[in-house]
């Protein structure tokens, strides 16, 4: 039987990817940061008649993180595949988003990553098999305005996977990056505001907000990245990036095709109207409220 560890497993996205693996017959381990967290998962698990066993995790300290991984293998033997899904916001331009706000945000976003992966390669070298998932975003691939601290991990959390995919190659150890948009989990809950003390900075917050307000018309929902993640993990046609939620695969697919240029001239537009619609040329995709 396949075995899965998913971290932040206590809500949103890592939750539905938790009880859904459970579901399709895995043995699934769900990490938070205490057992308390861990009733909205212990509730879903058994309306979907499954169990997720919970494991207490802070994916931001070293010594929980080898404790945890620990703990799994002893229960379980192995870890087939790891979820590294826990992860924080953080709104704000660069000149208002103090440096201990970039410290924290890359500490859980990255070398959260970096901490889990560490403690389950070792095993799944020796076995020749494995799966890390790295659940980046959109503002992974686009540097989001106004979202500089989350933006910056999530491109490293980028170039971390693809170094990482081609270092365990020879292994026969897979690495898949998910992409979603916007999604509706409760990091958008707790991320609905932005450092302005200047006051110089309304339009790029302005516009940040907007996006999400746009995207949560119809925002996609956990469930749709859990299946995706499930189908990244079991399909026989490896890809490294999979895309999904509202908004996901139209930036994704063209980012690529939006010149330095266009990009940084979008950012002097100072009508909102206009910026929607030229958001729109490149990316094919509606912002507008």
């Amino acid at each position: 039987m396949d075995v899965a560890v998913v971290t932040g497993s206590n809500s949103g996205i890592g939750r539905s990817a938790a009880v859904d693996l459970a579901a399709k017959g895995w043995t699934v381990y769900g990490t938070m940061r205490s057992l308390d967290k861990g009733t909205k998962l212990a509730a879903m698990a058994d309306e979907a008649g499954v169990t997720v066993h919970p494991v207490i995790c802070d994916v931001a300290d070293t010594e929980s993180v080898n404790r945890a991984m620990a703990e799994v293998l002893d229960d379980a033997g192995q870890i087939d595949v790891l979820v590294n899904n826990a992860g924080i916001g953080g709104n704000g331009v660069v000149e208002e988003t103090p440096v201990e706000t970039y410290n924290d945000v890359f500490n859980v976003n990255v070398t959260g990553i970096v901490r889990c992966v560490q403690a389950v390669l070792p095993q799944m070298r020796s076995r020749g098999s494995g799966t890390i998932v790295n659940v980046s975003s959109v503002a992974g691939r686009v540097a989001a305005i106004a979202q500089s601290s989350y933006v910056t991990s999530k491109w490293a959390v980028e170039g971390l996977s693809e170094g990482l995919a081609q270092e365990l190659a020879p292994f026969g150890i897979r690495v898949v990056i998910i992409e979603p948009g916007v999604v509706k989990t409760a990091i958008m809950a707790k991320n609905a505001g932005a450092p302005n003390e200047s006051g110089a900075y309304d339009t790029p917050n302005r516009r940040m907000l907007g996006f999400y307000m746009a995207g949560l018309h119809n925002p996609g929902q956990p469930s749709e990245v859990a299946d995706v993640i499930y189908e990244a993990v079991t399909t026989d046609e490896y890809r490294l990036r999979w895309s999904c939620g509202w908004g996901g695969p139209q930036i994704c697919a063209n980012r690529p095709n939006v010149s330095d240029e266009d990009w940084v001239a979008m950012g002097a537009i100072a009508d909102d109207a206009e910026y929607a619609q030229r958001f729109q040329e490149l990316f094919g995709l509606d912002i507008s409220l």
